[in-house]
């Protein structure tokens, strides 16, 4: 005798072709249900887990983690603050800034423009963008040469590229005996970034130098941007670093520009997840439905085991076995699936859209050009652990069904 006796029996029952073709398509289903319910939830749990990660790294790796200003407008004795600030733990690099919206034009193209006024030798310690010059060097911009580094798509909404010439409009007016006129300045096109983001289509970078004489500051920069080991604590040390500076400051750090979108993904994240473990769901009540047919099936062969001395546990324990390998091998097609999936996505995305010449993901409206996969172990792991539990609770009330059943009974009409 083979043991343990319910799961031979349990096997079998599985594996034994069905009188009833209607069971076996409907054990299939719930099969291809659970898979599928496996594999779109890795996949889709991997995709947020990638925009995360970009967020983290491209947008939040391009805009301050926290900044500091003042009241009086400029701050003149930044070296000094700097010095002091980087002597925290919690901060990575400091470096001074003067920011301002603008406008460029080139040929009859009209941008706005977000400019960032930067020192090129301290703006690596607060930014990613020297990873990712595609034209030219940061180091380019000299001050008094009047340079500008442009993001990618800026450049080619402008009609412009490395060695040419755009022209910078402040929206303030000078006064002149002319007349009044705006602020504008000619800048030569030294560098071209891209980050794959939608950095790419607004912000451009002069030296802190060039900037402070188009805007007309005498001494000082504006304020000083801060990275920071944890930038999910920026509120917290921003505010402690800020404190222990001499004078009054202000503080601002990543959640108030772009905190909203941080929590808006994390909120997605969980609401899909919920969402779609629906799909695990409906496909473990397919297995209840399976299991309780295959018990209507197999009345007489359960009055046989009942009558042989099979007890109650031992038929419950038949029919969960069949269940639970229903869902163990759905979550196994759709764990492994899911997986490769998961890991080959961002490569397959790319080939189709060369293939259609088709952009899915266009930065100018969203904030990244590509699609992102980020495969965590932890979440295949949670995803498996809730569909064999899920699909362990679908065999309770049919085995139980199956272990009440009276041997006369179904035996009446046989």
């Amino acid at each position: 005798m083979f043991k343990p006796l319910p799961f031979f029996i349990g096997l079998r029952y599985t594996a034994a072709k069905r009188r009833n073709r209607f069971i076996s398509f409907t054990s299939l289903i719930s099969f291809l249900g659970l898979a599928l319910g496996v594999w779109v939830l890795i996949v889709v749990l991997s995709v947020m887990n990638g925009f995360d990660r970009e967020l983290k790294q491209r947008i939040l790796g391009m805009v301050p983690h926290a900044s500091i200003t003042t009241a009086q407008g400029t701050i003149e004795n930044w070296p000094e603050l700097i010095k002091q600030v980087e002597q925290s733990p919690d901060v990575v690099g400091a470096a001074p800034f003067i920011s301002a919206q603008a406008m460029l034009t080139q040929g009859g193209h009209v941008k706005g423009a977000y400019i960032q006024g930067i020192s090129p030798d301290d703006e690596s310690k607060v930014s990613i963008i020297d990873e990712h010059m595609d034209a030219g060097k940061l180091a380019d911009l000299a001050p008094g040469e009047f340079g500008i580094v442009l993001g990618d798509i800026l450049s080619r909404q402008l009609g412009v590229s490395v060695g040419d010439k755009v022209t910078l409009i402040l929206p303030e007016a000078s006064i002149n005996p002319a007349g009044i006129f705006p602020r504008l300045k000619r800048f030569n096109v030294v560098g071209i970034f891209s980050v794959g983001a939608e950095l790419d289509a607004s912000l451009a970078y002069i030296h802190y130098k060039d900037a402070a004489k188009l805007m007309r500051i005498e001494k000082g920069v504006l304020g000083i941007r801060l990275q920071l080991n944890d930038l999910f604590k920026a509120r917290e040390v921003a505010w402690n670093v800020a404190s222990e500076l001499p004078g009054r400051y202000y503080v601002r750090d990543w959640t108030r520009t772009h905190g909203s979108l941080f929590q808006a993904i994390q909120m997605e994240k969980t609401i899909v997840g919920l969402l779609l473990t629906l799909i695990i769901a409906v496909a473990s009540f397919n297995i209840v439905a399976t299991l309780v047919m295959v018990v209507n099936d197999k009345q007489s062969d359960i009055a046989i085991l009942r009558t042989l001395g099979a007890t109650t546990r031992t038929v419950m324990a038949i029919f969960m076995v069949q269940g639970a390998v229903i869902g163990v091998l759905g979550t196994l097609l759709g764990v492994v699936t899911g997986v490769i999936t998961a890991l080959n996505l961002p490569s397959w995305i790319k080939a189709i859209e060369e293939l259609l010449n088709f952009k899915f993901l266009d930065s100018s409206v969203y904030f990244i050009s590509y699609l992102p996969s980020e495969l965590q172990w932890q979440d295949v792991g949670l995803i498996a652990c809730a569909t064999l539990l899920l699909s362990f609770l679908a065999t309770i009330y049919p085995a139980f069904r199956a272990a009440n059943t009276q041997p006369a009974e179904a035996l009446r009409y046989e």
